[in-house]
C-alpha cells in the first residue's frame, strides 16, 4: 500500500480543477496494488480551483525551517495551508503504516527533487515540496512520478 498525489489517479484537484496531471502509469499501478490518493493543499483547506502557488526563496525543507513561505500569484501568503496539509498527510502516514509516497513533480506540496523557483516564470530548483519534505523527514520513501 502507498500514498500518491490525487492529481497523479486523475482526480481533479489540482489548482486549475482539471485531469491534465493523470498518470498513466500511476493508473496502471492502480489496478495491481493499493494506492490511497491524498491531496495535501485540499487537505490544509485550500480550495479547488485556487490561485497557483509556488515556494518562493527556498525549498518544501525551508518552508518547514520557517525560513520562507508559500505564496500565491495574488501574493497571498498560503504557507500555513500547505504546513497543515503536509502534516495532515503525514497523519494518514501513520494511521495506516504507509511507507512509501508517490509525488507530483514540481508541485510545491508533493514535488520530489525539483520545485519552481517562486517567480512564477516556469524556472526550476533543486529541492522538494513541503508534504514532501516533511515526509522524508518521518522516514517515508519517496517515489518520483517519473520512476514508475
Amino acid at each position: 500500500m502507498k500514498l500518491i498525489s490525487a492529481c497523479l489517479l486523475g482526480v481533479k484537484c489540482t489548482w486549475s480543477s482539471d485531469d491534465k496531471y493523470k498518470n498513466d502509469r500511476a493508473i496502471g499501478l492502480s489496478r495491481v496494488e493499493t494506492l490511497i490518493p491524498v491531496c495535501p493543499e485540499q487537505l490544509g483547506g485550500l480550495t479547488t480551483p485556487r490561485v497557483p502557488q509556488e515556494v518562493q526563496g527556498g525549498t518544501g525543507e525551508d518552508v518547514l525551517n520557517g525560513k520562507c513561505k508559500v505564496i500565491n500569484k495574488n501574493g497571498e501568503d498560503v504557507t500555513k495551508e500547505f504546513i497543515r496539509g503536509a502534516e495532515e498527510t503525514l497523519k494518514i502516514v501513520r494511521q495506516l503504516n504507509i511507507k512509501e509516497f508517490i509525488g507530483k513533480s514540481k508541485s510545491p506540496s508533493c514535488g520530489c527533487g525539483q520545485i519552481y523557483d517562486g517567480t512564477f516564470s516556469g524556472r526550476l530548483i533543486n529541492g522538494d515540496g513541503v508534504t514532501i519534505a516533511l515526509l522524508r523527514r518521518n522516514g517515508i520513501r519517496i517515489i518520483p512520478e517519473e520512476d514508475l
